[in-house]
């Protein structure tokens, strides 16, 4: 039997597989409009139905940005394939439009080496109907949008890659309680690995590949649905377990993602109530990549 800690790791593997991300600074004039910022422009995770997913990667103090005011690394992904680059050009502008831009006192600036980029004027910066205009500050090309409470900055090109999307843990637990905790600490663990997302959070919502409603893209796994207990035949909970938060992590390329579970594992293992910790995987049909737990230990 694997252990972690104390704690039984399953011996199985998650699925990964690839995806297209842009990582930026938001920096704003305080905290609360930084975080107003970073979670409006990251929020609703929805690559099901073929939009984006995101997630703040790190706070970040003054002396590590750009004009030398708070603020976050945040990442917008989505899904590889045929117009990718196309969907995170539609989807950037879409959430720095709707989640930065109107906060006050908000920056954006590029977060990537040099490489392939996504100019930003066509979906943000014509935002100025005309008026905004090309400028050089903090040592970058950035535009300056006109607001009614002042300019908007944003870097002119904002850099894009190929990551890994969908690195997964589950954490198995006796109680809600337990199941909280645990997805606290692994979270609290992720947070200190560069270049990693946890886009939902602690998920209570693990999914599986065929669905009845495929409308309405993956629904629910139900074998690990504590409470169908006695209700269906391939019940798959582990006698005791009561619940089983998913911590799911998109990292810059699959090293990361392989430290981001271990570092995830590492901070739940503590946790009392805390049972078995697995993963989640649909039999190779998802993702190319397979990370086994055992790797990571």
């Amino acid at each position: 039997m694997l252990e972690l800690h104390g704690v039984e790791v399953e011996d199985t593997y998650c699925e990964a597989f690839e995806g297209l991300f842009t990582r930026f600074i938001i920096t704003a004039r305080d905290g609360k409009r930084l975080k107003q910022a970073a979670y409006g422009s990251t929020a609703l995770p929805s690559t099901v139905f073929g939009e984006a997913e995101g997630g703040v990667e790190r706070w970040l103090q003054p002396m590590e940005t750009p004009d030398g005011r708070v603020g976050a690394f945040v990442q917008i992904w989505v899904n590889c394939g045929k117009g990718a680059r196309e969907r995170l050009e539609q989807e950037l502008g879409k959430r720095v439009r709707q989640g930065v831009l109107v906060v006050p006192t908000t920056r954006v600036f590029d977060a990537l080496p040099p490489g392939d980029s996504i100019d930003t004027m066509a979906r943000i910066g014509h935002c100025g109907d005309g008026y905004e205009e090309v400028i050089r500050m903090y040592g970058r090309e950035l535009i300056a949008i006109p607001l009614m409470m002042g300019d908007f900055l944003i870097e002119r090109r904002l850099g894009y890659r190929r990551g890994v999307m969908g690195g997964n843990i589950w954490l198995m637990a006796g109680s809600e309680e337990a199941a909280l905790e645990a997805g606290e600490r692994a979270l609290e663990g992720l947070g200190r690995v560069e270049g990693t997302i946890a886009p939902f959070g602690i998920c209570s919502a693990g999914s599986k590949v065929e669905t009845r409603y495929p409308e309405i893209g993956p629904t629910t796994n139900h074998p690990y649905c504590p409470t169908l207990k006695g209700k269906i035949k391939d019940f798959s909970v582990p006698e005791g377990v009561a619940s089983i938060p998913e911590i799911v992590i998109d990292g810059m390329d699959l090293a990361a993602v392989k430290r981001g579970m271990r570092a995830a594992m590492e901070g739940a293992a503590g946790v009392e109530g805390l049972l078995r910790i697995s993963a989640g995987n649909y039999g190779g049909k998802l993702g190319k990549h397979r990370i086994y737990l055992k790797e990571l230990l």
